[in-house]
This record gives C-alpha cells, sequence and structure tokens, in this order.
C-alpha cells in the first residue's frame, strides 16, 4: 500500500504543535484526501482553515479515527496512551508526539535525518522524540558516525513555547509588567503547573523543566539520557544533562560538549556536520556569526555553530545549537515521519 493520497488525523488539533502540524501538512502540500482535525469536548465545532477550505474540529475518541491512514498525535501523554491503540485498530500508522511510547522497546524512536531506516520497525505507533533530544541528536549524528560517541555533557535553554500556549501568555504579560515598573503578577505555570511553587519567567531562567526524579535529575533530563541512547542503539554514550527554561518565546538552544571514541581532525568535523542533511552550520567568529533563537524560528533544519576543539581533552569539542521547537523539535519531525509513510510501502503492513 502506497497511496496516491492519503486520510489524516491530527489530535490535539488546538494545541501549539497541533497548529504546526496543520500548518506544515499544508506548506508542505502533503497528499492529503481528507484531513480530520480532533480535540477536546471543549473544542469542537471550532474551525480551521486548511487549504483554503474551513475544517471543524471534531472530538477525539476511540471512534474517531474510521478510515484514517496516519495519525499524528500531540495532546498529551494520557490522551495518546487512551486513543492510539484505538487508531491502530482502526488501520491507522500513529505518529506521538508525547512521551507515551518513546520508550517502549516495541515502538521506534525516530529522527528521520538519524534513523528513519527503524520507521519500518513500527507495530502501529511510532514515536517522535522529545524536542531537546531531536536537536542534539542531529547534530551529533555525523559525528557518531564517524568517530564515535563515549560522553555528552549538555545544558539547554529551552523557550516558553515547549510549556505550551498559556505558558507563552504568562511569559508575555509578566514582561510586560516588569517593563511597567509592576513587581506583583500572576506566577501561575513554570516550571511546572501541577506544583505548589511558581516562578518568574520574563528575563529570568528556571533550572528545572518538568519534575524532579529520585536521582536529582528531572524527568525533562532523564528523557535525553534515554532517549539518545535508544535512538543511537548505544547504551554506554553517557549524558549529562541540565535543562533551563528561560524567558524566551520560541527557540531551543543548546550548549554541548561531546567526548569522542576516536581522534578526529577538527577540519573533517566541521566538514562532516555542514555536509549532513537537516543540520546548517553558522560559525563565522570574525564576522560574530553563530546561531540565534531569533533566526532559526520557522525553520525547518538545526543549525550548528561556535564549533571548537576542547581546550583540555584531545577527544572533545564543543558546539552550541540552536532549533525551533515547535517545527523540528515537534510538529516537523513528526511530518517529516508522516511523508517517509507516505512514499514506503514496506511500513503498510
Amino acid at each position: 500500500m502506497v497511496k496516491e493520497k492519503f486520510n489524516v488525523a491530527v489530535v490535539g488539533a488546538t494545541g501549539a504543535v497541533g497548529q504546526a502540524m496543520i500548518s506544515m501538512l499544508e506548506s508542505r502540500d502533503f497528499p492529503t484526501d481528507e484531513l480530520r482535525l480532533l480535540a477536546s469536548k471543549r473544542s469542537v465545532g471550532k474551525k480551521v482553515m486548511y487549504k483554503g477550505k474551513e475544517l471543524e474540529i471534531q472530538e477525539a475518541n476511540e471512534n474517531a479515527f474510521a478510515g484514517i491512514d496516519i495519525a499524528l498525535f500531540s495532546a498529551g501523554g494520557s490522551v495518546s496512551k487512551a486513543l492510539a491503540p484505538a487508531a491502530v485498530k482502526s488501520g491507522a500508522i500513529v505518529v506521538d508526539n508525547t512521551s507515551a511510547f518513546r520508550m517502549d522497546e516495541n515502538v521506534p524512536l525516530i529522527v528521520p535525518e538519524v534513523n528513519i531506516e527503524r520507521a519500518k520497525d513500527h507495530q502501529g505507533i511510532i514515536a517522535n522524540p522529545n524536542c531537546s533530544t531531536i536537536q542534539m541528536v542531529v547534530a551529533l549524528k555525523p559525528i557518531f558516525d564517524k568517530w564515535g560517541i563515549k560522553r555528552i555533557v549538555v545544558s539547554t535553554y529551552q523557550a516558553v513555547s515547549g510549556s505550551g500556549v498559556e505558558a507563552v501568555k504568562e511569559l508575555q504579560a509578566q514582561a510586560q509588567a516588569v517593563l511597567d515598573g509592576k513587581t506583583d503578577f500572576p506566577k501561575e505555570i513554570l516550571p511546572v503547573g501541577s506544583l505548589p511553587k511558581h516562578y518568574q519567567i520574563a528575563f529570568n531562567a528556571i533550572p528545572q523543566i518538568d519534575v524532579f526524579e529520585d536521582n536529582g535529575f528531572t524527568k525533562e533530563e532523564m528523557k535525553m539520557v534515554n532517549e539518545t541512547q535508544k535512538i543511537f542503539e548505544d547504551s554506554s554514550i553517557e549524558v549529562t544533562p541540565t535543562a533551563v527554561r528561560i524567558g524566551i518565546v520560541n527557540g531551543h538552544s543548546e550548549a554541548i560538549y561531546v567526548e569522542t571514541k576516536e581522534a578526529f581532525d577538527m577540519k573533517d568535523v566541521v566538514a562532516s556536520l555542514s555536509n549532513f542533511e537537516g543540520l546548517q552550520v553558522v560559525d563565522n567568529i570574525q564576522e560574530q556569526e553563530y546561531p540565534l533563537a531569533t533566526d532559526v524560528d520557522g525553520k525547518l533544519d538545526v543549525y550548528v555553530g561556535r564549533i571548537r576543539k576542547d581546550l583540555y581533552n584531545e577527544k572533545g569539542i564543543n558546539m552550541w545549537v540552536v532549533a525551533d521547537n515547535l517545527l523540528k523539535g515537534a510538529a516537523w519531525n513528526a511530518v517529516q515521519i508522516a511523508e517517509y509513510l507516505t512514499k514506503t510501502k514496506e511500513v503498510w503492513k
């Protein structure tokens, strides 16, 4: 089965990532016969424009997937766990953007530039990695392939859009309040909405994304550890992350130190990064050129700069990696996977 057109469902169509998915499907002229937009009951009846037509939001439930070929999920892990099996049972291949199935040994965890062939191993569900993991493994894949990777130390500087639309609204409201000279304003969402203590994010950095685990790392940080090892199929890679939320709207940045297994020449490293699909090198320190979150907003690729050999370790490389977290970190990665499904008969079982 490789059809000319496909029936596609977007679950979580009113959320930030869901909206980005819809935009990506349209801008890529995805071969849709029907696009079915699904969300919670409170969103039913809302209208969304797609390819010049007005589409109505329908309720996401177990009966919503009849006739669907590809279902893109981005409505939270609990929704994916509840409804993804129903979508598969109806005959759809699910591309899930939540953490619900990422570490399931029967679910391939896919970044197209890195391991798209693994998508053929699916049993109905394919997982999208975490946004911070995606951009890191794209930048590290050419290094992994040529010299191997022993250790990664990464600090992330993650935009508020990764926490959803309401968090962005709070950032904007706080920023305006601060600029107006106010000191008393709502702090209700970050670092984690369900926790009792919240902090100002405007003009600030919060060294916590998601809840803490017993080892002192957050769930966000442990996602980067476990997902990187799964994607590279190498559990020996040592990953030490620190995930930080900063007061910008969109675009995640990462400072990465990677220690290789084999010796390298820095010219070869830069050449390998420059020639890798989906990766753009912006690294001209003489002209103060390097990737910025403001520059990658709306871009599909991962950007890397400040590439330099470590001062003390002959096998150490430092770099700065930036990407649009709503696109490459979520919606575009999922649509890339979906495009692969439309062209590859082996995935239809």
